[in-house]
């Protein structure tokens, strides 16, 4: 499955971006780092990303979990993820997001398009009422990303998610399709 869009375009993973994946992970450790659990080393390894895959796909398969790259159209390279996770059905008709993308990449834009791809796949295809996402209130960045996409704030998580080894507050933030 691709989402196309002007100058990314997202893919489920395959066993063959297992390198990829742990080389974006390894790269970019730091800069995540302030906004993600920790891992330990085994998480950095091709063989752990390829594991992930692998339980991403069968998860996509069963309808809970959509695993994307996000790709350069121009190149192909593997600059960053986004997943639907946590698919609802029945009278949630729900799920949530989160993304990531490689620091060298920030500021082109690249992250709000992944993002919009994502909505319209999660609101034409899977036929989602609700998109919700969790940002750290000091993560501008993704607050933007995910305010251009039409989210809207709805308020804080307490102490939410260990990040770093710290329970850290969250701004909750939902995108609503209300043709559904």
């Amino acid at each position: 499955m691709k989402l196309v869009g002007e100058h990314i375009y997202l893919r489920l993973y395959d066993d063959s971006d297992a390198k990829d994946l742990a080389d974006l992970h390894k790269r970019n450790r730091e800069f995540f780092l302030r906004v993600s659990p920790l891992h330990d080393e085994s998480f950095y390894t091709q063989e752990h990303q390829a594991l992930r895959i692998e339980q991403a796909l069968k998860k996509a398969k069963e309808g809970q979990t959509y695993a994307f790259g996000i790709f350069l159209k121009e190149t192909d390279e593997l600059i960053g993820d986004i997943t639907l996770a946590q698919i609802l059905r029945g009278n949630f008709e729900s799920c949530y997001t989160g993304f990531a993308l490689d620091q060298k990449h920030n500021g082109r834009g690249y992250t709000t398009e992944a993002l919009k791809l994502i909505v319209k796949f999660a609101f034409e295809e899977l036929k989602l009422h609700r998109i919700e996402a969790h940002a750290m209130p000091e993560n501008l960045g993704s607050i933007r990303v995910l305010e251009k996409a039409g989210f809207k704030k709805e308020g804080i998580a307490r102490k939410n998610v260990k990040i770093n080894g710290k329970w850290e507050d969250h701004q909750i933030m939902a995108i609503i399709n209300e043709g559904v």
